[in-house]
């Protein structure tokens, strides 16, 4: 999937409002990210619901992408799919990093750019904090959704970190490994655009381990 942008949050949130409230929803992840803004009215239509939603991720589910996960009841996750810290990005740098500079350097040798940056860095990053907070307290008590919410949404790692299925565990979210077969073979359908001419290739055809000949013995 490319970026998360507006019209992808308008054709979600049209398809929320067409699907009754106690309906059970499977949502199919397989994104870098994207507009915070489009990312959260998603995640909160989301979090909104009645019936059970589950997130599946057959590969990665980074920045914006975790975001909308993070609201879901559950996460199913292939082996070795990731999540990715959901810590706001302004520009180039990270809005952390911006408010580190300004933290470690005299007031007088920081630029003014530098320092309006590092003031919309830290709104960022206390809204983003406050949004993850109330989206994760679908299925995690208060203290619980605080703590993962400061460590993912502040800079603890770079933006992008792999968040494995393993971490992700480990950290206290709702999370199996069991992803059904059918979504990892329609992601086929779903080609990346190809840029430049691949480094790897290879023929989709599944390899099974050679049986013994029946009736042989050893």
């Amino acid at each position: 999937m490319r970026y998360i942008d507006i019209n992808d949050s308008e054709d979600v949130l049209r398809a929320l409002a067409l699907t009754d409230a106690e309906v059970p929803i499977d949502i199919i992840l397989h994104t870098p990210g994207g507009l915070v803004l489009a990312a959260l009215q998603i995640a909160h239509a989301v979090h909104n619901r009645k019936g059970k939603v589950t997130v599946f991720v057959p590969h990665y589910a980074m920045s914006g992408g975790t975001l909308i996960s993070l609201a879901a009841d559950e996460i199913v996750m292939s082996p070795h799919a990731v999540l990715g810290p959901v810590d706001p990005q302004l520009g180039q740098y990270p809005a952390a990093s911006l408010l580190k500079v300004v933290a470690k350097k005299p007031i007088s040798d920081v630029d003014d750019n530098t320092l309006i940056n590092a003031d919309v860095g830290e709104k960022a990053i206390n809204q983003v904090r406050g949004s993850v907070k109330e989206l994760m307290m679908r299925t995690l008590p208060p203290d619980k959704a605080n703590e993962l919410a400061g460590l993912l949404s502040t800079g603890t790692w770079t933006h992008d970190y792999p968040i494995t299925f393993e971490t992700a565990q480990r950290l206290g979210l709702n999370v199996r490994s069991d992803i059904p077969a059918d979504i990892l073979q329609l992601m086929s359908f779903y080609p990346q655009p190809v840029r430049r001419q691949p480094s790897v290739e290879y023929l989709p055809i599944p390899r099974r381990a050679a049986q013994p000949a029946r009736g042989a013995s050893t």
